[in-house]
């Protein structure tokens, strides 16, 4: 590439970025704006006075026509170039497609406070134009109509005013892209946007202040001779006058209400995400007003919502999710109740051996598989997995939530998480007791750090009854008092057999068996005696 090439090759590229941005529409909008006012005055001094008050740009000496001509040229071009100055750092900023980044922050807070600005210097340049143009449009048309001065100033003032307000409203909707970029870095400091009630009262201003403001006067300079028309001459022009303030008006509440209804109608379907359960629901922030904070609390709201869901899901994946909705509910306290519980006890046998002849990343996913199992079959049949111990767990059937028949619930889960551990252990073998009785369920531990658990002899008794259970052909063993407190069909499933002295109690323990247990292929159903655990 040429040296000459590439500075073409840099401004093309510029050419093609500004096309695809707001700022071509917001030039537009600025051209539009003052036409609108420019045919505002032109109309009122050509049909809003009486005939004999009119005032025509072809009246004025062609001297003065081409200075006032020439003037509108040069105030353009000198506010097309201030409004170029301030969007220099907007541009960079854009350029670097609108990231925040920490290699520059004045550079860059400078930037966002220009375009979130830049409606109100539009504003402000359009306004200085139209109050310089008036006095030299006083002056160019002194000589046909000084006696009408004050009516002239009077016009462009409207004129004027219409402008700015017009153009105030349309730059801050062609610009709203803009601001959203802005915006998300949070709002400028001593930084701040007209609220509703400021807009509205621009509204009322642009659609019934001017124009009734121009009537009044026209009124007031025929009442007080400053034209030479009659008041009943005056009928047609405020007739005319009426009617745009009808159009005009229209206009302005048009894009004021948008301005409103836009972050309303956004808020309104990021409410009903949110409801439905989507928390990623986030509304684009258009401006520092009070719709902006609005929309930036709701974000920082969602975002609350979403952490908090987060955590929730959390806790109940630790604790379970009884136990978390619970805790949630009615809050946390040490301590516990008694409960009629049953407790299902599940442990694996030789897990040690199975961490030294297997790959570590096997027995890791040999144990989630194992444990996905139990926690499906048990929360299956209304209970939940209390803890995981190393290559066991336990769990717990009447608490935190009751049960209307835990024992028969515990006995049914370790039917089927025998049956659906088979396929999945493969030749891995598990021992699985069950139990039921009275015991204390509650958080234990110390204020910073507690958990939730169950205290009492049936744990103790379902976990000696997982030990002996691992020399079943079975694996699954219970207490005949479980299966006794079982109140539906759940116990003609069981088949109680000879008592034992479990390690650990006192009371001997009778033992239950499942009937009709799946069998692995090669193995033969058989009983264990009697023995001492």
């Amino acid at each position: 590439m040429t040296t000459g090439e590439a500075p073409r090759g840099r401004i093309s590229a510029f050419v093609r970025w500004v096309v695809r941005t707001p700022w071509p529409v917001f030039t537009l909008g600025m051209v539009q704006a003052d036409i609108i006012g420019a045919l505002f005055v032109l109309g009122f001094l050509r049909f809003g006075l009486p005939p004999q008050e009119r005032i025509q740009l072809q009246d004025l000496p062609r001297l003065n026509l081409a200075i006032f001509l020439a003037y509108l040229l040069v105030s353009f071009a000198i506010g097309a170039f201030v409004s170029l100055r301030l969007l220099v750092p907007v541009f960079r900023w854009q350029r670097r497609d609108g990231l925040l980044t920490d290699s520059d922050p004045e550079a860059t807070e400078l930037a966002r406070t220009r375009a979130l600005r830049m409606p109100i210097y539009r504003t402000a340049i359009s306004l200085t134009n139209w109050l310089l143009g008036a006095f030299v449009f006083i002056a160019a048309s002194w000589p046909v109509a000084g006696h009408s001065a004050p009516v002239l100033a009077v016009a462009t003032g409207l004129g004027a005013t219409a402008t700015a307000i017009i153009g105030y409203l349309q730059s801050e909707r062609v610009l709203r892209p803009v601001a959203v970029a802005a915006l998300r870095g949070g709002v400028p400091e001593n930084f701040s946007a007209p609220g509703v009630i400021l807009r509205q009262v621009l509204t009322w201003v642009l659609s019934t202040g001017v124009p009734l403001l121009a009537i009044v006067l026209a009124v007031v300079a025929s009442r007080y001779s400053f034209l030479r028309a009659s008041a009943d001459q005056l009928v047609t022009p405020i007739l005319l006058m009426a009617l745009a303030a009808l159009g005009i008006g229209f206009a302005g509440t048009v894009l004021v209400a948008m301005s409103i209804a836009d972050p309303l109608r956004q808020l309104r379907w990021a409410l009903g995400e949110v409801q439905r359960g989507n928390y990623n629901a986030h509304m684009q922030i258009y401006d520092a007003s009070e719709l902006g904070l609005l929309q930036a609390g709701f974000n920082d709201m969602v975002r609350d919502l979403s952490e908090r869901q987060r955590l929730r899901d959390l806790f109940g994946r630790y604790v379970g999710e009884d136990v978390a909705r619970r805790a949630l509910e009615r809050g946390t306290e040490l301590g516990g109740q008694e409960r009629d519980v049953a407790v299902l006890f599940v442990d694996l046998v030789g897990s040690t051996h199975l961490a030294a002849t297997r790959p570590p990343g096997e027995v890791v996913s040999l144990l989630n598989e194992f444990f996905r199992v139990v926690v499906d079959v048990v929360a299956r049949h209304g209970g939940f997995v209390n803890k995981f111990q190393g290559d066991a767990a336990l769990c717990i059937f009447g608490a935190p939530i009751e049960h209307p028949d835990a024992p028969a619930a515990a006995l049914a889960a370790a039917r089927e998480l025998h049956d659906n551990l088979l396929p999945v252990l493969g030749d891995a073998e598990f021992g699985i007791g069950v139990s039921a009785g009275r015991a204390i369920a509650g958080h234990i531990g110390a204020q910073a750090r507690f958990e939730y658990t169950v205290i009492g002899d049936p744990v103790n008794e379902a976990a000696r009854l997982t030990e002996l259970a691992k020399l079943e052909s079975g694996h699954v063993l219970a207490s005949a008092k479980a299966v006794s407190d079982a109140i539906d069909a759940e116990a003609l499933c069981w088949d109680v057999g000879e008592i034992v002295e479990l390690r650990g109690r006192i009371a001997p323990t009778q033992l239950a068996r499942p009937i009709n247990l799946a069998v692995p292929e090669g193995l033969s159903k058989s009983e264990v005696p009697s023995v001492e655990a």
